[in-house]
């Protein structure tokens, strides 16, 4: 388990898949469709959360509020957290990265032994993985299978684009 606590985010309504993956890759996202720009940065305000948006007159509020906020260009989530990576580093903001949290409601993760699961899943995902989590929240079930992996070529990709390509 991670000792620092998780950068934590909080994305407009225009960015619920990239929302989604930064949960996955372990940053304590909100992700805000319901409300307007004014709610949205008292809660950023109100729980220290760097503002993820693509709208610009959103991104400017927030800035003249004094609120930390990234513009994120791009049409694709792996364009936007490229974006996202590279405004950062020319801010001089690191981010911490936590352990996995639920895509769905962003709550953690706990290990669930296979037993637990007859029936919640299907017979061949049983068959075929070892390892499953569990959302104590929402009991959403995840299994390293190609979603997973998915995540995980998504984040790879954002490394290597980070990297120059390396």
């Amino acid at each position: 388990m991670s000792s620092l606590r998780s950068t934590k985010f909080i994305a407009d309504a225009m960015l619920g898949s990239l929302a989604r993956k930064l949960r996955i890759l372990g940053f304590d996202t909100t992700y805000y469709r319901a409300g307007d720009d004014k709610g949205m940065l008292k809660l950023a305000k109100r729980e220290r959360r760097l503002i993820l948006t693509s709208d610009k007159s959103l991104h400017c509020r927030a800035v003249a509020s004094g609120l930390p906020s990234f513009l994120l260009t791009g049409n694709t989530d792996l364009a936007r957290a490229s974006a996202l990576v590279h405004s950062a580093s020319e801010s001089g903001v690191v981010f911490v990265q936590g352990d996995p949290l639920c895509s769905v409601c962003g709550s953690k993760l706990r290990s669930i032994a296979r037993k637990f699961l007859d029936g919640h899943v299907s017979p061949n995902v049983l068959k075929h993985h070892r390892l499953f989590l569990t959302c104590d929240k929402c009991d959403k079930i995840y299994w390293k299978g190609t979603h997973w992996k998915r995540i995980r070529a998504f984040e790879r990709s954002l490394r290597r684009r980070d990297n120059g390509g390396r």
